[in-house]
Protein backbone atom coordinates (compact mmCIF):
# COMPACT_ATOMS: atom_id res chain seq x y z
CA UNK A 1 0.00 0.00 0.00
CA UNK A 2 2.87 2.40 0.83
CA UNK A 3 4.57 1.66 -2.49
CA UNK A 4 1.45 2.68 -4.43
CA UNK A 5 1.06 5.89 -2.39
CA UNK A 6 4.75 6.77 -2.89
CA UNK A 7 4.48 6.16 -6.64
CA UNK A 8 1.37 8.38 -6.90
CA UNK A 9 2.86 11.20 -4.81
CA UNK A 10 6.36 11.31 -6.36
CA UNK A 11 6.91 13.50 -9.47
CA UNK A 12 7.84 11.65 -12.61
CA UNK A 13 11.51 12.38 -13.39
CA UNK A 14 11.81 11.63 -17.13
CA UNK A 15 8.58 13.50 -17.91
CA UNK A 16 9.86 16.61 -16.13
CA UNK A 17 13.15 16.38 -18.04
CA UNK A 18 11.25 15.93 -21.30
CA UNK A 19 9.26 19.10 -20.54
CA UNK A 20 12.53 20.97 -19.91
CA UNK A 21 13.98 19.71 -23.20
CA UNK A 22 10.74 20.61 -24.95
CA UNK A 23 10.91 24.10 -23.47
CA UNK A 24 14.49 24.45 -24.68
CA UNK A 25 13.51 23.30 -28.15
CA UNK A 26 10.53 25.67 -28.17
CA UNK A 27 12.85 28.52 -27.17
CA UNK A 28 15.26 27.53 -29.93
CA UNK A 29 12.34 27.50 -32.37
CA UNK A 30 11.27 30.94 -31.18
CA UNK A 31 14.81 32.23 -31.64
CA UNK A 32 14.98 30.74 -35.15
CA UNK A 33 11.58 32.28 -35.98
CA UNK A 34 12.74 35.66 -34.67
CA UNK A 35 15.90 35.46 -36.74
CA UNK A 36 13.85 34.52 -39.81
CA UNK A 37 11.63 37.55 -39.25
CA UNK A 38 14.68 39.78 -38.86
CA UNK A 39 16.09 38.47 -42.13
CA UNK A 40 12.73 39.14 -43.82
CA UNK A 41 12.85 42.70 -42.48
CA UNK A 42 16.38 43.11 -43.84
CA UNK A 43 15.27 41.73 -47.19
CA UNK A 44 12.36 44.19 -47.27
CA UNK A 45 14.74 47.06 -46.47
CA UNK A 46 17.06 45.98 -49.29
CA UNK A 47 14.11 45.76 -51.67
CA UNK A 48 13.10 49.29 -50.68
CA UNK A 49 16.64 50.47 -51.38
CA UNK A 50 16.53 48.69 -54.71
CA UNK A 51 13.22 50.39 -55.55
CA UNK A 52 14.75 53.77 -54.63
CA UNK A 53 17.73 53.02 -56.86
CA UNK A 54 15.35 52.13 -59.70
CA UNK A 55 13.53 55.45 -59.21
CA UNK A 56 16.85 57.28 -59.25
CA UNK A 57 17.83 55.39 -62.38
CA UNK A 58 14.57 56.37 -64.09
CA UNK A 59 15.09 60.00 -63.08
CA UNK A 60 18.65 59.88 -64.43
CA UNK A 61 17.38 58.43 -67.72
CA UNK A 62 14.81 61.23 -67.96
CA UNK A 63 17.55 63.78 -67.33
CA UNK A 64 19.72 62.17 -70.00
CA UNK A 65 16.86 62.30 -72.49
CA UNK A 66 16.30 65.96 -71.63
CA UNK A 67 20.01 66.62 -72.12
CA UNK A 68 19.92 64.82 -75.48
CA UNK A 69 16.89 66.90 -76.54
CA UNK A 70 18.71 70.02 -75.38
CA UNK A 71 21.77 68.93 -77.38
CA UNK A 72 19.64 68.39 -80.49
CA UNK A 73 18.05 71.79 -80.03
CA UNK A 74 21.47 73.38 -79.59
CA UNK A 75 22.76 71.59 -82.70
CA UNK A 76 19.79 72.87 -84.72
CA UNK A 77 20.38 76.37 -83.43
CA UNK A 78 24.06 76.03 -84.33
CA UNK A 79 23.20 75.09 -87.95
CA UNK A 80 20.89 78.07 -88.23
CA UNK A 81 23.57 80.25 -86.74
CA UNK A 82 26.17 78.85 -89.16
CA UNK A 83 23.95 79.88 -92.07
CA UNK A 84 23.73 83.30 -90.52
CA UNK A 85 27.50 83.27 -90.12
CA UNK A 86 27.90 82.56 -93.82
CA UNK A 87 25.86 85.68 -94.59
CA UNK A 88 27.81 87.73 -92.13
CA UNK A 89 31.43 86.80 -92.63
CA UNK A 90 32.69 89.60 -90.48
CA UNK A 91 30.93 88.20 -87.35
CA UNK A 92 31.42 84.52 -88.18
CA UNK A 93 34.54 83.62 -86.15
CA UNK A 94 33.38 85.33 -82.97
CA UNK A 95 29.90 83.76 -82.96
CA UNK A 96 31.17 80.30 -83.95
CA UNK A 97 33.48 80.15 -80.91
CA UNK A 98 30.57 80.98 -78.59
CA UNK A 99 28.50 78.14 -79.97
CA UNK A 100 31.36 75.67 -79.78
CA UNK A 101 31.74 76.46 -76.10
CA UNK A 102 27.98 75.99 -75.52
CA UNK A 103 28.06 72.69 -77.39
CA UNK A 104 31.01 71.39 -75.35
CA UNK A 105 29.22 72.34 -72.14
CA UNK A 106 26.08 70.46 -73.20
CA UNK A 107 28.17 67.43 -74.22
CA UNK A 108 29.93 67.57 -70.82
CA UNK A 109 26.57 67.60 -69.07
CA UNK A 110 25.47 64.63 -71.19
CA UNK A 111 28.68 62.74 -70.31
CA UNK A 112 28.20 63.49 -66.60
CA UNK A 113 24.64 62.21 -66.69
CA UNK A 114 25.73 59.13 -68.61
CA UNK A 115 28.31 58.42 -65.89
CA UNK A 116 25.64 58.88 -63.20
CA UNK A 117 23.34 56.46 -65.02
CA UNK A 118 26.13 53.86 -65.20
CA UNK A 119 26.78 54.32 -61.48
CA UNK A 120 23.09 53.80 -60.64
CA UNK A 121 22.95 50.68 -62.80
CA UNK A 122 25.99 49.25 -61.01
CA UNK A 123 24.41 50.00 -57.62
CA UNK A 124 21.16 48.38 -58.72
CA UNK A 125 23.05 45.23 -59.73
CA UNK A 126 24.80 45.20 -56.36
CA UNK A 127 21.50 45.54 -54.48
CA UNK A 128 19.93 42.80 -56.59
CA UNK A 129 22.85 40.45 -55.94
CA UNK A 130 22.64 41.22 -52.22
CA UNK A 131 18.89 40.57 -52.19
CA UNK A 132 19.37 37.30 -54.12
CA UNK A 133 22.01 36.23 -51.58
CA UNK A 134 19.64 37.00 -48.69
CA UNK A 135 16.85 34.99 -50.35
CA UNK A 136 19.18 32.00 -50.83
CA UNK A 137 20.39 32.17 -47.25
CA UNK A 138 16.82 32.54 -45.99
CA UNK A 139 15.88 29.40 -47.91
CA UNK A 140 18.74 27.53 -46.25
CA UNK A 141 17.70 28.80 -42.81
CA UNK A 142 14.14 27.59 -43.39
CA UNK A 143 15.52 24.18 -44.41
CA UNK A 144 17.65 24.00 -41.25
CA UNK A 145 14.69 25.08 -39.12
CA UNK A 146 12.53 22.36 -40.65
CA UNK A 147 15.32 19.84 -40.01
CA UNK A 148 15.40 20.95 -36.37
CA UNK A 149 11.62 20.58 -36.08
CA UNK A 150 11.74 17.14 -37.65
CA UNK A 151 14.43 16.04 -35.19
CA UNK A 152 12.41 17.47 -32.31
CA UNK A 153 9.27 15.64 -33.38
CA UNK A 154 11.09 12.32 -33.69
CA UNK A 155 12.45 12.36 -30.10
CA UNK A 156 10.94 9.55 -28.01
CA UNK A 157 11.01 8.80 -24.29
CA UNK A 158 13.55 6.04 -25.01
CA UNK A 159 15.81 8.60 -26.78
CA UNK A 160 15.58 10.86 -23.74
CA UNK A 161 16.51 8.04 -21.37
CA UNK A 162 19.42 6.90 -23.58
CA UNK A 163 20.64 10.53 -23.87
CA UNK A 164 20.88 10.77 -20.06
CA UNK A 165 22.74 7.47 -19.67
CA UNK A 166 25.46 8.38 -17.15
CA UNK A 167 28.04 5.62 -17.66
CA UNK A 168 29.55 6.35 -21.09
CA UNK A 169 27.49 9.34 -22.22
CA UNK A 170 27.90 8.33 -25.89
CA UNK A 171 24.39 9.36 -26.88
CA UNK A 172 24.83 12.72 -25.15
CA UNK A 173 28.03 13.36 -27.16
CA UNK A 174 26.20 12.36 -30.35
CA UNK A 175 23.35 14.78 -29.54
CA UNK A 176 25.79 17.58 -28.69
CA UNK A 177 27.63 17.01 -32.00
CA UNK A 178 24.33 17.13 -33.92
CA UNK A 179 23.37 20.37 -32.15
CA UNK A 180 26.79 21.90 -32.95
CA UNK A 181 26.52 20.87 -36.62
CA UNK A 182 23.07 22.47 -36.91
CA UNK A 183 24.27 25.62 -35.16
CA UNK A 184 27.22 25.83 -37.59
CA UNK A 185 24.85 25.46 -40.55
CA UNK A 186 22.66 28.28 -39.24
CA UNK A 187 25.64 30.57 -38.59
CA UNK A 188 26.92 29.89 -42.13
CA UNK A 189 23.71 31.51 -43.44
CA UNK A 190 24.20 34.77 -41.53
CA UNK A 191 23.63 37.71 -43.86
CA UNK A 192 26.71 39.83 -44.55
CA UNK A 193 26.26 43.59 -43.98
Amino acid sequence: MLVIAAAVCSPIGPSHAADSDADKLREALRAATLQTRQLEDQRAALQAKLADAEKDKAAAKAQIEAAKAETRRIEKRERETTEEFNRRLAERDETLEKWKAAYEEAAGVARDRDAARAKFEAEAKTYKASADSCVAKNTQLIKHGQDLLQRYQSVTVGDTIVAREPVLGLRRVEIQNAIQDLQDKILDQKAAP
